[in-house]
C-alpha cells in the first residue's frame, strides 16, 4: 500500500509539474502547438519505455474492446483543457478543480461501475469527501480576499483573456 501511495503522490507531482511546464510551453507556441508537441513528447517517451520493458506485448491488442484502444484521443482534450484553464485560472486553481472533478468522475465510475470496472459500493461519506474539497478549494481562492479584490482580479483576467 504505501508503493502505490508514493506513486499516486508522486503522479499529483507530475501533473502539477507538467501543467506548469505545459503553461510556459503555450505562451511560445500557442494551446494547440502546445497540446501536439507535448503528446508527441509523450508518445515517443512511453513507446520506448514499452518497447524496452514489454516487448512484443506492446502491440498487442487482443481482448481488448476496440473502443480503449482510443484513450488517447480523450488526452488531447485533456492536455487543452488544462492549457486553456491554466491561462484563466492560473496553475493552482485549474489544477485543483481538475483533480477535484477527475474524483467526482471516479466515484461515479466505481459506484456504476461503468467502462467495465468492478461496482463499488457507494458511500454517502466518499461524496461528502469530495464535497469537503470543493469547499477547501473555495476557501483557498475566495477565502480572506475583500469583495472588491476579487472583482478586480477578476476583471483584469478577463481583460486579459479578451
Amino acid at each position: 500500500m504505501i508503493t502505490g501511495l508514493l506513486l499516486a503522490g508522486f503522479a499529483g507531482a507530475m501533473v502539477a509539474l507538467q501543467t506548469i511546464f505545459n503553461n510556459r510551453t503555450d505562451v511560445h507556441m500557442g494551446s494547440w502547438a502546445t497540446t501536439t508537441w507535448v503528446l508527441a513528447m509523450g508518445f515517443i517517451a512511453s513507446l520506448a519505455c514499452s518497447l524496452i520493458f514489454e516487448g512484443k506485448r506492446t502491440f498487442d491488442l487482443s481482448g481488448m474492446e476496440p473502443w480503449f484502444w482510443f484513450s488517447g484521443l480523450i488526452g488531447v482534450g485533456v492536455v487543452i483543457c488544462l492549457v486553456l484553464g491554466v491561462k484563466i485560472l492560473g496553475p493552482t486553481f485549474s489544477v485543483s478543480i481538475t483533480l477535484t472533478a477527475q474524483l467526482g468522475f471516479a466515484l461515479l465510475f466505481d459506484s456504476f461501475g461503468w467502462l467495465g470496472l468492478e461496482k463499488m459500493p457507494f458511500d454517502w461519506k466518499q461524496l461528502a469527501g469530495v464535497v469537503v474539497i470543493m469547499g477547501g478549494i473555495y476557501v483557498f481562492k475566495f477565502g480572506g480576499k475583500k469583495k472588491s479584490d476579487t472583482a478586480q482580479h477578476t476583471s483584469s483576467k478577463i481583460s486579459e483573456t479578451l
